[in-house]
């Protein structure tokens, strides 16, 4: 069959069989004769195939069939697997199911890279509440280059694939700013106190108080141990997030107690909405979506600028070495795996070093005034 145009679409298609075997879908060209010759190439790539097949007895894989074994085999099971399907699909989408994993180089990466830098940030042109930016180089590597850095991995290592031109992703990388580290000024806490949603609140100073990652703070009934006194949720990578059932934090639960029989913390929804099946009045678990909405609001309401929400674990990492001097602590309170990530708030005791040279040099000053007065 030659190349045709399906209703819907500007595209022409191609739809032919070789050897009993049919090939078929988009050309991606809405030009007839453009189309005309791409078909004429994929004919011909479908015969090298088939040839290849024949010698070898195995067909090349498609990214596509790749991306989909590695969802089988190990996607499905990551912590957020639902998002992670979001990621592959995407990559899926780009390349098309009809892509070769052993043609993707060095220079369809590099294309695809600066396909997505232009990209805006929220996925839309136009966001009436957030300002229009493009993605970060740090989502970049995380949606683009890392899934498919895993997929060539495992094609390579344990499904024995031939992938002569597979990428240098070290090259691909994007550079990230250093991660800075935040403290929240007094006059800016009770600021964002005051702003924030009343029904919000438990949950705003749970995270505030545990220092926990935005994901782990959405915490379950289940999660909470009253015998050991520990909260303890899958936390990032593989790791298990735990956080000391301190007395404050007993007191800030107690009452939440009955609002839901799974989730900790609950919203009141402020009106009626069909489309998500909320009704005005009654509560509801909050969502990671949900926070992150009340979250812009409650710091523009506050007017604090420069501060991330991330921000409030940085606060309260910096605050707890300055009252405790004690870096082993703060690793334990933000359940970093290696203390090296934590050395980034030493900072802090560097500033207290600093205070005591300066007393020390004070004190011997004064030491020489006044041995110049006895003398």
């Amino acid at each position: 069959m030659s190349v045709y145009k399906p209703s819907g679409t500007p595209y022409y298609h191609y739809d032919f069989w070789i050897n009993g075997e049919r090939f078929h879908g988009s050309t991606k060209s809405a030009n007839r004769r453009e189309a005309a010759a791409i078909e004429r190439q994929l004919k011909e790539r479908a015969n090298e195939e088939i040839k290849e097949r024949a010698k070898s007895g195995k067909a090349p894989m498609t990214f596509n069939a790749a991306a989909g074994r590695y969802w089988l085999e190990s996607g499905q099971f990551l912590k957020h697997a639902d998002r992670y399907f979001a990621k592959i699909k995407r990559l899926v989408d780009y390349f098309g199911k009809e892509a070769r994993l052993d043609e993707i180089d060095d220079t369809a990466v590099a294309a695809l890279v600066a396909y997505r830098r232009q990209q805006p940030r929220w996925g839309k042109a136009k966001l009436k509440t957030v300002e229009n930016r493009t993605v970060t180089n740090a989502t970049i590597n995380r949606e683009v280059l890392e899934p498919m850095k895993k997929i060539f991995r495992r094609a390579r290592t344990l499904w024995h694939c031939s992938l002569p031109l597979e990428p240098h992703w070290r090259e691909h990388w994007l550079k990230e700013p250093k991660e800075r580290v935040r403290e929240l000024r007094e006059d800016e806490r009770i600021a964002l106190d005051a702003a924030m949603r009343p029904d919000y609140m438990p949950w705003y100073l749970f995270a505030h108080l545990s220092g926990r990652r935005l994901s782990e703070t959405l915490i379950e009934w289940k999660h909470i141990d009253e015998e050991a006194g520990v909260i303890a949720t899958p936390g990032k990578g593989d790791t298990v997030a735990r956080t000391p059932l301190t007395p404050s934090i007993r007191a800030l639960l107690e009452p939440l107690k009955g609002h839901h029989p799974t989730y900790v913390f609950t919203f009141i929804a402020q009106r009626n909405l069909r489309k998500k099946s909320l009704v005005k009045g009654q509560r509801y678990p909050i969502k990671p979506s949900n926070v992150q909405t009340v979250w812009r609001r409650c710091r523009a309401k506050a007017g604090v600028t420069d501060f991330r929400f991330h921000d409030h674990r940085h606060d309260r990492a910096t605050k707890l070495l300055r009252q405790t001097r004690n870096l082993k602590l703060v690793q334990l309170a933000l359940n970093h795996a290696n203390i090296a990530t934590t050395a980034k708030y030493a900072h802090v005791m560097q500033e207290d070093l600093a205070a005591a040279l300066e007393e020390s040099a004070k004190s011997r000053n004064s030491s020489r005034s006044d041995e110049a007065l006895v003398s």
